[in-house]
């Protein structure tokens, strides 16, 4: 059976929409998704680079994170034809791994816990595929990337590229 990797954030979890909206009350901006085409909000606010990643070493900032459209849907449909796991570079934002890890207990409960993977260089990932959003993922995995589209990837070209879940299950099927 073939093994397939799926990264978690902005991929099955809607990263920026918590982050967006965090940012914008603090701050009083109104940056948006379409703000972050091409880029990130450190990027867009590099005076306050080290203010936007602190969000993400709060212990419960993953947790309620809303889940990508159709992605549930589609890995219950790849779980039945395909080894899945789910691979989160949480080593990057260490205070995350309860909070990711009952995430996708909550919502992705019907995977075995033990394929659910939390690691920090996802070269160390043995699959077939891998679908992230990251393209630094992909430089040394063995695998085929598989990139899915996010607003600070959509310049990336020459990878595969999916843009929701319904394209993954096109693909796979």
């Amino acid at each position: 059976m073939k093994r397939i990797a799926i990264d978690m954030d902005e991929v099955i979890a809607d990263f920026n929409p918590k982050h967006l909206r965090l940012f914008n009350e603090e701050y009083k901006e109104q940056i948006t998704v379409e703000h972050l085409m091409g880029t990130s909000l450190g990027d867009l606010r590099p005076h306050l680079r080290n203010e936007i990643r602190a969000y993400l070493y709060e212990p419960a900032f993953f947790r309620d994170l809303e889940v990508m459209k159709d992605s549930q849907e589609v890995i219950k449909w790849l779980s039945e034809r395909y080894e899945v796991f789910i691979t989160t570079a949480a080593m990057e934002f260490p205070t995350s791994f309860t909070a990711k890890y009952e995430w996708l207990k909550e919502h992705f409960g019907f995977l075995s816990e033990l394929n659910f993977v939390f690691c920090g260089d996802k070269s160390i990932i043995h699959a077939d595929y891998l679908i992230d959003d990251n393209v630094r993922h992909f430089k040394r995995f063995t695998g085929q990337g598989i990139l899915f589209s996010a607003p600070h990837n959509c310049n990336e070209t020459g990878y595969v590229r999916v843009n929701n879940w319904l394209e993954v299950k096109e693909y796979f099927q």
